[in-house]
């Protein structure tokens, strides 16, 4: 499956990528909230890095790097989630997602699954080795494959309809 996908590279100095960065950071404001309903459905669904996925690939990185970094600091500012203590963790895996989306964006040129299954295997594999270096767990560094992969699922298929929709020819 793959689609021909119009992408954009939004620079610091246009508007539109601050427009497009607040329109994402409200989609992780909300999403997370959401999932957080269901019982540990933030840790299974992973729901702070699906709309910077979305940003990255479709607007390039300066917009997915926005979205990555305000995300996270803006839930944890007013509902206290993620904790303090993951704050840099989930900064560190939203960075590399952004880079990694942003980079297959520009490389390919089209969203396929394979290139964004690329992307979520990036940013968690070394994601979880800055995990792992920064607690010191195996365990705390394996969370999100073994109670993260639905939410893993979610970024793949979802975000490959998201983009699909979004995509103009």
């Amino acid at each position: 499956m793959e689609s021909t996908i119009k992408l954009y590279s939004l620079k610091a100095i246009d508007v539109k990528s601050y427009v497009f960065a607040s329109l994402f950071v409200a989609g992780n404001i909300i999403l997370p909230q959401l999932c957080h309903l269901l019982p540990s459905g933030g840790q299974m669904l992973l729901p702070i890095y699906f709309f910077t996925l979305i940003a990255a690939y479709k607007y390039g990185f300066f917009t997915g790097l926005l979205t990555a970094v305000a995300s996270p600091i803006i839930n944890h500012l007013l509902f206290g989630m993620p904790a303090v203590e993951m704050l840099p963790i989930i900064l560190i895996k939203s960075g590399l997602l952004a880079f990694a989306a942003s980079y297959m964006a520009q490389r390919t040129k089209e969203i396929k699954l394979q290139s964004l299954l690329l992307v979520i295997l990036f940013y968690q594999g070394v994601g979880m080795i800055a995990e792992l270096l920064i607690t010191g767990s195996f365990v705390a560094a394996m969370q999100d494959i073994r109670i993260g992969f639905p939410g893993m699922l979610l970024q793949l298929l979802g975000g490959f309809l998201l983009l699909k929709a979004i995509s103009k020819k």
